[in-house]
């Protein structure tokens, strides 16, 4: 029986870091995908600028479905994210907040993960029905602007994106993110390059251990 939304949701909070893959050719996406697994990690958003990522999203869903989440990423528009939900993406990432890909994402029963900068921005994608905010660019913003927004606004559950890797993984988590996206600092364009599928493994798991470590801390 495929998990729910819900199901998902909680695993994807529990590692606590989801992959994001930028890769030159969507035949590496198995072997990253492997190599993350073995390192903890189950979300893998596969980002619209993959080549044939669609077509990638569904071999990934097709093979991984029920031990990895997979979802999509740098979604520009609500057709796109049709089409990588009927491939089998389970949730959908967007740069900025568009309102008709959130309809689209929940019509599909999907989780829906917006980008937003500001309060406002952050504010008016959670109320138009976001289940996770992407606060994008957060590199310059640091782990303190999570605090600031969340002492008046607890309600709302936040990701960032942008700069996050095992050094600073834990202060994100600690000022209250449901879960960290991590991209080069994870799934490295050398480690592709190489095939090192190693390395992705091992990163995967340093993530992992920041993140449980900063919330038993």
């Amino acid at each position: 029986m495929p998990r729910t939304k819900d199901q998902l949701f909680t695993e994807m909070s529990q590692a606590g870091v989801v992959a994001v893959i930028r890769a030159k050719s969507k035949d590496q996406l198995v072997d990253i995908a492997k190599a993350l697994l073995a390192g903890g990690c189950p979300s893998i958003e596969v980002t619209m600028s993959t080549p044939k990522a669609i077509a990638g999203i569904e071999q990934l869903a097709d093979q991984f479905g029920d031990k990895a989440i997979i979802g999509v990423g740098t979604v520009l528009d609500a057709a796109t994210a049709r089409d990588a939900i009927a491939a089998g993406a389970r949730f959908v990432v967007s740069p900025t907040f568009e309102p008709e890909i959130v309809e689209t994402t929940r019509r599909y029963g999907q989780i829906s993960v917006p980008g937003a900068f500001t309060p406002k921005e952050i504010l008016t994608a959670w109320t138009h029905g976001a289940d996770v905010v992407k606060v994008f660019p957060s590199t310059a913003l640091g782990p303190g602007y999570f605090k600031d927004l969340l002492a008046p606004l607890p309600q709302l559950k936040l990701t960032p994106t942008g700069g996050v890797d095992t050094k600073n993984a834990g202060a994100w988590i600690k000022a209250g993110a449901v879960f960290v996206g991590a991209g080069s600092s994870l799934v490295s364009k050398d480690a592709m390059e190489k095939s090192d599928w190693t390395a992705i493994t091992n990163n995967a798991k340093s993530f992992v251990e920041t993140i449980k470590a900063a919330r038993e801390g």
